[in-house]
């Protein structure tokens, strides 16, 4: 049976991590910020963002602004965004296929900076729909994710494609039934795309 939808992360794949530890890293040291301290409030407060419980505004005041600051929350979350880069390589993979497959997004993101990263890299110009742990209320690798994207997609499990970075959700992907590849660079997806008859 042919492939009929692709499904791509974002971060990590199409553009580089959105808030992941090295974007953290890097944000709290440029600000001057305790990392410990930060980590601990960030993995209490990290899910409910994700799972679209939290915004982003209350996530800042439950791990950044719970002290006086000598920075406004404007300049922290413009930094937080400047961390988002392109994988041209992977944007121009995508943008070849869109038009010949249906094309979405599964990816965990809080989805004020999902927006943003949509808006900012044009991937609405090109992708159908995007199913993000904030607007579906579940994340990968929990198997019901990708269930749901399935269904939104009308496709079945061995019509898609997952494309990921993380070898935990490529091989939940596969538990589903879907093919999965894990990412590591456009010509090696290329590469595996087209042995899937996707090209």
């Amino acid at each position: 049976m042919a492939i009929k939808a692709v499904f791509w992360d974002i971060g990590g794949v199409l553009l580089t991590n959105g808030w992941d530890r090295e974007q953290r890293a890097d944000v709290l040291s440029r600000f001057g910020l305790d990392l410990t301290e930060f980590t601990e409030r960030h993995k209490l407060a990290a899910p409910e963002l994700e799972l679209g419980r939290m915004t982003l505004d209350e996530y800042l005041s439950q791990t950044v602004f719970h002290a006086p600051r000598d920075f406004t929350r404007e300049d922290f979350r413009a930094a937080m965004e400047a961390e988002s880069r392109p994988h041209d390589d992977a944007l121009a993979l995508a943008r070849d296929l869109s038009g010949r497959y249906r094309m979405y997004t599964l990816n965990n993101e809080g989805r004020d900076l999902n927006d943003h990263r949509i808006r900012t890299y044009g991937l609405n110009d090109f992708l159908l729909a995007f199913f993000t742990s904030s607007t579906l209320e579940l994340m990968k690798p929990n198997p019901a994710i990708y269930r749901a994207a399935l269904t939104l997609a009308a496709v079945a499990p061995h019509e898609a494609v997952m494309i990921d970075d993380r070898a935990q959700n490529t091989e939940a992907a596969r538990r589903v039934g879907m093919h999965a590849i894990r990412y590591d660079n456009a010509a090696q997806l290329r590469e595996e795309l087209a042995a899937l008859g996707v090209k």
